[in-house]
């Protein structure tokens, strides 16, 4: 085994880069609490703030491919630094904004801020581990929305009194959560391990490094699109709708509300479970079993509605949930797998364009059919395309396990 020259743990580069992405998910996360004072700080409609989100939704996405290729060749403290910069100064630009046009900015260097710090974060799990690759991104991926549960109900109190000042508070806590990453933070060098492997039980193989063409000429790549776009957009609509589809069936303000925080909660434990049973049942089946089971779990939250039950509504609201996680903890790894580990930032980032198609499905596309088709068929509806997302991920292989390549070929475990 070569000797490692990472001179500590790289279980410390999972904890600062959990750190950094839950900093990064404030943006997210916070948004629905900050939204109303700023709409009323700056007199902004409606639109106006749903176009506010929906742009930091689509700089994050489109962010990752570049800050994944610049990541993947000069490692990540650039773009960390980069990343923390765009975090810390979207925050403070809303805080000094003198109308919704400066928010709109903000919101995109946020975008940017939060994709790079994504992209950096869930690829450090893909190239330092191997044997517990899951758990490591699943820890990681949890954290972009645990850290906002647990700051959701400290905003919104202080931002009742103080928008501004709520909002330089956190551009100074994005900021100095990425910050402290960014000197922790390296990828491997040919002359380390690059993994975990003083606990894999089996023999290194040799591997094929694929770069994003040969990525996109593989159907498993473009199965995966799919899955994601399905399994995310439905979940959108969950995690955007889930307060609106309880009060339609006319249960109380206690239960919608409750739904909506079980659901945040739902999504980080999701993630970091489903994330560390893929590395003892397999990355296909543990994503498959939890699709279909998600999709389900959709299904009876509407014949709960549709019978009154209201808590039975929220639990199945937060199952589909954490059950839809894998897309997020598992499928990262899984790109590392099937691709292999150097190119795993600029691979995973075109995977995550996904999530693009998802948020006009689970918006705009949602909320067309609810006006046309109603709630339970919209829902039902949805629910059939998770079950469909997880049967495909049964179809799910390795792609050339054993394939000489010239530069590219590397023993697993060596990057």
């Amino acid at each position: 085994m070569p000797r490692r020259t990472l001179p500590f743990s790289p279980w410390w580069l999972v904890v600062a880069a959990a750190i950094a992405m839950g900093s990064a998910g404030l943006y997210q996360f916070t948004w629905s609490s900050l939204r109303g004072p700023i709409g009323a700080l700056f007199g902004a409609s409606e639109t106006s703030l749903g176009t506010v989100f929906t742009l930091f939704i689509v700089f994050q996405t489109v962010s990752q491919v570049p800050i994944g290729w610049v990541r993947d060749r000069y490692g990540p403290r650039w773009p960390l630094v980069g990343g923390g910069l765009c975090l810390a100064g979207g925050f403070a630009l809303s805080a000094v904004a003198s109308g919704v046009t400066a928010v709109y900015l903000a919101y995109c260097f946020g975008g940017i801020g939060a994709g790079t710090t994504y992209t950096v974060g869930i690829n450090t799990a893909i190239k330092w581990f191997d044997a517990r690759r899951g758990l490591a991104t699943g820890l990681i991926s949890s954290m972009y929305g645990a850290v906002s549960f647990l700051a959701i109900p400290l905003i919104r109190e202080a931002v009742q009194t103080d928008v501004r000042g709520t909002l330089l508070g956190l551009s100074v806590v994005a900021g100095v959560g990425v910050f402290i990453a960014v000197p922790v933070l390296r990828d491997p060098s040919r002359a380390d391990d690059g993994s975990d492997s003083e606990e894999r039980t089996v023999e290194p193989t040799v591997r094929r490094d694929y770069d994003w063409r040969a990525t996109l000429r593989t159907w498993q790549f473009w199965l995966m699109y799919g899955v994601f776009v399905l399994a995310s957009g439905v979940s959108l609509m969950v995690v955007g709708k889930a307060v609106s589809f309880a009060t339609q069936f006319g249960f109380s303000a206690a239960t919608a509300t409750g739904s909506a925080s079980l659901i945040a909660l739902a999504d980080a434990t999701g993630i970091f479970v489903s994330g560390t049973l893929s590395d003892r049942f397999g990355r296909e089946t543990t994503s498959a079993v939890s699709l279909v089971c998600s999709g389900l779990a959709l299904a009876g939250a509407v014949l709960a509605a549709e019978a009154g039950v209201g808590i039975a509504v929220i639990a199945a609201l937060a199952a589909m949930v954490f059950l839809r996680s894998p897309v997020f903890s598992v499928f990262p790894p899984l790109v590392g797998d099937y691709f292999g580990p150097r190119r795993s930032s600029t691979n995973f980032a075109l995977l995550y364009s996904a999530k693009l198609w998802s948020g006009v499905g689970g918006g705009i596309v949602a909320s067309s059919l609810i006006g046309s088709v109603g709630w339970s068929a919209t829902f039902l509806g949805g629910a059939a395309l998770v079950v469909l997302a997880g049967l495909a991920t049964f179809f799910l292989r390795p792609t050339e396990p054993n394939v000489a390549d010239g530069p590219n070929r590397h023993t697993e475990g060596e990057l």
